[in-house]
């Protein structure tokens, strides 16, 4: 059985986790688009817990709103964070992973977030960013 390692903040497994959970979603979605989705492999409409908007000044210190795509809550929890412009153009896609008073995030680059990006625009094409939009009064 290998070792814990002695450091387990959230830093320390930031990466670990985002690389799983970017795993997980194109697993996902090829299955979706191969039409695979079944018993053997769940659904990615099923994956995350949540789809909603976070306002501005939610948080302290929370100077820009953002819709969250929450994966998992309670000890830890992870999400993706997604920042638009005012056309609903998605600008930056945040990894969070937070623990028990502690924390960590990352924004995503390249591949990454050019994959995130997709599935924005997906969101989007749905009726998901609208619907949650709707709730807020916007």
């Amino acid at each position: 059985m290998p070792a814990k390692p002695k450091d387990n903040s959230c830093k320390s497994r930031i990466e670990g986790e985002v690389k799983a959970r970017l795993r997980d979603l194109h697993r996902l979605r090829e299955a979706y688009q191969d039409g695979a989705e079944g018993e053997e492999i769940e659904s990615i409409f099923d994956y995350g817990l949540s789809f909603d908007y976070v306002a501005p000044g939610t948080f302290d210190g929370q100077k820009e709103g953002y819709f969250r795509y929450q994966l998992s809550w309670g000890g830890p929890s992870d999400e993706f964070r997604f920042f638009v412009n005012p056309d609903m153009s998605c600008h930056r896609v945040e990894y969070w992973l937070m623990d028990w008073f502690d924390g960590a995030s990352r924004i995503l680059a390249d591949a990454d977030e050019a994959f995130l990006f997709e599935l924005w625009d997906w969101f989007t094409e749905l009726g998901s960013v609208e619907a949650v939009m709707r709730t807020h009064g916007r």
